[in-house]
């Protein structure tokens, strides 16, 4: 029996096809780019659930032209989300204009009021800067479809835009059951000053996770700072393990207390969160977050927002997972 011609989304044909949405994306799209078998199988699903796709959100190049912003040259760590869309965008007729914002945590008022978009845009992807209201109801009287990436809001509000989020405040507890189970209490949380409490930030939950194991202090640094104040956190909280907000804050704490004359992780345990290259050449304990995932994930909803689907799925949630080294 076929669903109910409202209840038809992107989502059906491609569970009915056996495809990923960007493929159906695809065969609607540039049918030239994908096999004839798999074309004529999504084709078959498309009539059989009687799919019609919108077709009034289009460039005139034929494209569908998507503007990522993030805070790339405060956290490298977007960029491994933005590798996950190039790799999703490649299946797709997506071209991605990408644009720098300001670090939400360095601002006193971090919320975004004009979405970087402007003729031909048909959807915007905004990480790590959460939108004021007047930004999320100018992107609804304009009709374009915006996903937001690891940005939480402190007042969360009914029909909130769809988004992907990473489960930080689990991150956290791995850490802290990790270093109680290896016989630390007390630990000190290091992460970059954070000016506004007009949002959430993933800092803060890591924060509320590891405390929910161990008795936890916290020590504010500047980027430009030494980190000498670490040190002297270290011998005053008597903390025996430091946490960094993230692994470059991470590689920066281990230098300054190896230089200060402690041993890692004899006198005192380190770890951080994302885990990339550095975490790996340093032995460094971490949190891997699944980056490339968030950002085809990203793709995946901006997609089915711009064929009309949106109500289908608007949130995606996943998982980090603890990596143990060295250093703990």
């Amino acid at each position: 029996m076929k669903p109910r011609m409202g209840a038809v989304t992107i989502y059906s044909v491609a569970e009915r096809a056996g495809v990923s949405i960007s493929t159906v994306s695809l065969v609607m799209n540039a049918p030239h780019r994908v096999s004839p078998a798999t074309r004529e199988r999504v084709v078959a699903a498309a009539a059989e659930l009687g799919y019609r796709r919108r077709a009034d959100h289009r460039s005139e190049s034929g494209q569908l032209r998507v503007a990522v912003a993030a805070p790339f040259s405060s956290y490298p760590s977007y960029y491994r989300r933005l590798t996950g869309m190039l790799a999703r965008a490649r299946d797709t007729t997506i071209d991605l204009m990408v644009h720098d914002l300001d670090s939400a945590a360095a601002a006193d008022s971090p919320l975004l009021d004009a979405l970087p978009a402007r003729p031909g845009v048909d959807g915007v992807i905004v990480m790590g800067v959460p939108l004021s209201p007047a930004a999320v109801r100018a992107s609804r009287a304009a009709g374009l479809p915006v996903v937001l990436v690891d940005v939480r809001s402190a007042r969360p509000r009914g029909g909130d835009l769809p988004g992907v989020l990473v489960d930080d405040l689990l991150g956290g507890r791995l850490l802290g059951e990790h270093l109680r189970e290896r016989g630390h209490d007390r630990v000190l949380f290091v992460h970059e000053p954070q000016l506004s409490r007009d949002y959430v930030s993933a800092g803060m939950l890591r924060a509320e996770g590891v405390a929910e194991s161990l008795a936890l202090d916290e020590v504010a640094v500047a980027p430009d700072d030494g980190l000498e104040r670490v040190v002297r956190a270290v011998e005053t909280s008597g903390a025996t393990a430091v946490v960094a907000n993230h692994d470059a804050l991470a590689v920066r704490v281990h230098g300054v207390l190896r230089a200060s004359g402690r041993r890692i992780p004899e006198d005192v345990a380190l770890a951080g969160y994302d885990d990339g290259d550095l975490a790996a050449g340093l032995g460094l304990t971490t949190v891997r977050q699944p980056f490339e995932e968030s950002g085809r994930a990203a793709i995946d909803l901006l997609l089915a927002a711009i064929a009309g689907e949106g109500a289908s799925i608007s949130r995606v949630d996943l998982a980090p997972s603890l990596v143990v080294r060295a250093t703990t």
